[in-house]
């Protein structure tokens, strides 16, 4: 697997292989046009008369290009025409080359972009099989992906460069984005819209992982989050369950049902916190804890002053869910 992968000419995918391809058409063109307007520039240049002296205009008659300078003029004019039809016939048939990913076998997810941070909500089957998870989307293996896009506040864009193009998130409208990752691997995805002062810090994951692989998460998502299995971790539930953590997330199986954060449910099984900002570790997790604006300034978590024994016991609780 290749960690955060974010590379946009490295297509892994038949969406980005196809848009990749339509920016290699586009890139050619272009730089041919510039060069023939480099090379008709020097022309230009270099055949100018040294010294010129103007001559009072003839009012009397009018000015009519001369034949020699109208016809490259023409070539021109049609040549620009020409190519911007075949920028049109690619953007076309581009279009409809993404539309033909087929979706009758496609995981059904949806995204919800708050101010930093991703909502994701897995909805293949019965309704006691949907499922909340954060900043993280995890897909089969060469099976189509269809995500539904929603956005809580702003406008955000949701872009993975090596697995599709960009889709804004409009509050108020929904829109979708199909793609389909044909390695398995760890695909970065990024807001590519500036939606505040945090925009660079809104990160999540695509982890493209076999069926089977696949599968297995899913089962374990559906489980509640495990019980502690020592004194300090039950302390630290009982800490999380009285204090202001449970006003804003949920996990599952517990008293703490709020959704105004993410869902930490299995929260020890992802590799980063704070939609991608840290690694998941221990020691990264105690300091969001205490002071998350240190790490994302603006954000709308608290800090959390507690005694070093109460912090040790929450982090040990939290590590526990996985």
């Amino acid at each position: 697997m290749n960690p955060g992968l974010h590379d946009a000419l490295h297509a892994l995918g038949p969406q980005a292989g196809h848009i990749l391809d339509l920016w290699r058409i586009f890139l050619g063109v272009c730089t041919a046009v510039f060069a023939a307007v480099m090379v008709a520039l020097w022309l230009a240049v270099r055949r100018a008369p040294r010294i010129h002296t103007p001559e009072p205009p003839d009012l009397g008659t009018v000015n009519v290009p001369e034949p020699r300078l109208s016809r490259p003029v023409t070539m021109a004019v049609a040549a620009s025409v020409v190519l911007l039809l075949v920028l049109l016939a690619a953007s076309v048939f581009t279009d409809r080359a993404l539309a033909r990913l087929p979706l009758n076998r496609a995981i059904n997810i949806e995204v919800t972009a708050h101010q930093w941070w991703w909502t994701v909500k897995y909805k293949n089957g019965p309704v006691s099989e949907t499922f909340e998870t954060a900043n993280e989307i995890h897909v089969p293996v060469g099976q189509p992906v269809l995500i539904e896009l929603k956005s809580s506040d702003v406008i955000h864009s949701l872009w993975v460069p090596s697995l599709a193009g960009k889709r804004d998130l409009i509050p108020g409208r929904t829109a979708t984005i199909a793609f389909q990752a044909d390695h398995p691997g760890i695909y970065r995805g990024q807001c590519a819209e500036f939606c505040g002062f945090q925009h660079a810090f809104m990160a999540f994951e695509v982890q493209a992982q076999s069926p089977a692989e696949f599968e297995q998460w899913r089962q374990a998502q559906l489980q509640p989050a495990p019980e502690p299995i020592d004194a300090q971790a039950r302390r630290g539930k009982q800490l999380f369950q009285s204090i202001q953590c449970a006003m804003c997330h949920a996990v599952q199986g517990t008293i703490a049902q709020a959704h105004k954060a993410p869902d930490l449910t299995h929260l020890a099984s992802r590799r980063t916190i704070a939609a991608g900002t840290l690694p998941n570790t221990p020691e990264n997790l105690a300091s969001w804890i205490t002071d998350p604006h240190r790490h994302k300034p603006g954000v709308n978590m608290p800090a959390n002053r507690m005694s070093g024994e109460d912090l040790a016991a929450l982090v040990a609780y939290l590590g526990g869910l996985k």
